[in-house]
């Protein structure tokens, strides 16, 4: 492959990436796709539609990821979250704080980016808070911090920490086949469990619902087979191009946050380059713009009061240190990291829920003791 081949196979994969970012965003706008909005309506209301949704893109993803391990059109041990350590600590301290800051911040990474999109000014700050914290905890203070106490406590497995890993050495299968088969079994038994509720089944939940997790499935063959290239043309090494990882990667907010206010601050310096994260980030903005223009709900909102822009500030701070101590996102490890079957995605998801449940109980308990 040539450098000119190169650079035009760069170029395509990262607007697929945005291509695909867009469709989120626009779908995520359109039929309020929202995991700390599907937490709230379960904890607050008992309503269980949003959650579904929610339920129904894993799934999808989960088969589509499957299917393409499987089939051998990507190598499940070249994704992101691939690997033998199990950073059990991390992904439960930072999926809590993520899961708590996400509520106080009015949403996840994906909905701060929809609801900038949407007008709302007030997640514009979040976004530079969270973004400038995720890349303090990449590469500044908070990162030391992260690395020298979290990080230190882990397990290293003789396999893979994914439930295909753990299938493959107990059963004796292949890694490919217990991805395969783990990924179908698991993702239809989650789209089953949805679709038999008569009252979900409607034309908003099911383009939630398979529209975000078939963009999910979709960008893991942009990036791990489309993206990838045997020989580099300068290294002759193995690469995915235009991935920040230099692994396969999909959909994931916090660290991409980070690397696009990083590129847009430097961005005459030629050693920053726009990658898959970056673009997506923009994708995901223009997309819900789109739709709120389409609609006519495009409308600019700030700050109700200084409490509220305080709410807001720690709570983009939580998310920006969670979201990378704690590997992912809603979307990077709840929607991405699961799809791979991830265990470190098991214990962050399960910690973001019981953080967001946290927050939620305390806004209750504040709420009754301001009108007692």
């Amino acid at each position: 492959m040539s450098d000119a081949e190169f650079l035009s196979l760069t170029q395509q994969v990262l607007w697929g990436f945005f291509a695909l970012a867009f469709v989120a965003g626009f779908i995520s706008q359109r039929t309020h796709f929202c995991t700390m909005g599907a937490i709230a309506d379960v904890v607050n209301i008992g309503d269980w539609t949003r959650a579904r949704q929610w339920m129904l893109a894993i799934g999808v993803a989960m088969i589509g990821f499957a299917i393409l391990a499987g089939t051998g059109q990507v190598d499940a041990s070249k994704t992101l979250y691939a690997g033998n350590r199990l950073l059990w600590l991390s992904c439960a301290v930072g999926g809590g704080l993520f899961g708590y800051g996400m509520v106080i911040a009015s949403g996840c990474g994906n909905k701060t980016l929809v609801r900038i999109g949407g007008g709302n000014l007030k997640s514009v700050v979040v976004f530079v808070v969270m973004g400038v914290s995720a890349f303090a905890t990449l590469k500044g203070i908070t990162a030391v911090l992260r690395v020298n106490t979290v990080d230190a406590v882990a397990l290293d497995l003789s396999f893979s920490a994914s439930v295909p890993g753990v299938l493959a050495g107990w059963m004796g299968l292949s890694p490919d086949s217990a991805s395969l088969w783990a990924g179908l079994l698991i993702g239809a038994w989650l789209v089953m469990s949805v679709l038999r509720h008569a009252e979900f089944r409607q034309a908003e939940n099911l383009v939630a619902g398979l529209g975000i997790g078939a963009a999910i499935a979709v960008l893991w063959w942009v990036s791990g087979h489309f993206g990838f290239v045997p020989e580099h043309p300068q290294t002759l090494e193995p690469v995915y191009v235009a991935t920040s990882s230099g692994r396969i990667e999909a959909l994931s907010f916090i660290a991409p946050v980070g690397q696009t206010l990083d590129w847009l601050m430097f961005f005459s310096d030629k050693s920053k380059v726009v990658n898959a994260g970056i673009v997506a980030v923009f994708g995901v903005i223009l997309g819900a713009m789109a739709n709120a223009l389409l609609q006519g709900t495009f409308r600019w909102e700030g700050f109700a009061n200084t409490r509220d822009l305080a709410q807001h500030l720690i709570g983009a701070v939580m998310m920006g240190v969670g979201g990378i101590t704690g590997l992912g996102c809603t979307f990077g490890q709840g929607l991405s990291g699961l799809s791979t079957l991830s265990l470190n995605a098991v214990i962050t998801v399960a910690a973001i829920i019981a953080g967001a449940v946290l927050a939620l109980r305390h806004q209750v308990a504040r709420l009754e003791r301001e009108l007692g």
